[in-house]
């Protein structure tokens, strides 16, 4: 079982979408998506680790239904809101008890987690999961930090992981049976640290069931 991070996300999810920088970041990683998956209208979606539901609502528009999956009740809130007043009627926002819940429910065409992989601790088993939560054919797209030296994050509280190594990623799609393996440049963020302006950079690690 992996487990997520025990931190509270709750407080920060009503300003989370004012920071311009996460924004444009999750658009990028949008992007290079679609780029690298074809999305159908016949598809049925998991965004793992949702969020405000940035994401989410970038793929809504052009699947069948996306479940918005998190463990912060103050996110999905802020996502709920969203789905209200934009009138978006093919997004579910799930609440996920990772103390409680030992797996994910149903089975999707496509499974996400955009930068939230850093947050959980055993990344192989939750990659493990997400296989046998993906219907034959469906595709796993995972988005997250390369290797930061732990330069990225100033609150480092469920942090588990400075950015990971492409090819471990690669190892564990390898591990668990995904074919049709592609890693790609998603996208750049620099971000002052110390006065300095630093540059990181995001991979998507995408493979078929």
């Amino acid at each position: 079982m992996a487990i997520m991070h025990t931190r509270d996300f709750d407080k920060e999810a009503a300003g989370w979408d004012s920071n311009p920088m996460r924004v444009k970041l999750t658009g990028d990683i949008a992007v290079a998506l679609a780029h690298t998956i074809k999305l159908k209208p016949e598809m049925e979606v998991l965004d793992f680790g949702c969020g405000s539901g940035l994401l989410t609502l970038f793929l809504a528009p052009f699947v069948k239904s996306v479940t918005a999956l998190d463990s912060s009740r103050g996110m999905l809130d802020v996502l709920e809101k969203k789905i209200a007043d934009q009138k978006i009627t093919n997004v579910k926002p799930l609440y996920w008890d990772v103390v409680n819940t030992k797996s994910l429910i149903g089975k999707y065409h496509l499974l996400t987690a955009s930068m939230a992989l850093h947050h959980v601790d055993d990344v192989a088993g939750l990659i493990n999961i997400f296989y046998d939560h993906l219907l034959p054919g469906g595709f796993l797209a995972i988005a997250d930090l390369d290797l930061d030296n732990g330069l990225f994050h100033e609150d480092k509280s469920g942090v588990f992981h400075n950015g990971f190594d492409r090819e471990r990623i690669k190892s564990y799609f390898k591990k668990f049976g995904f074919r049709d393996i592609a890693v790609s440049d998603a996208a750049i963020v620099n971000k002052p640290v110390a006065g300095v302006l630093k540059k990181f950079t995001v991979f998507l690690t995408a493979g078929k069931k």
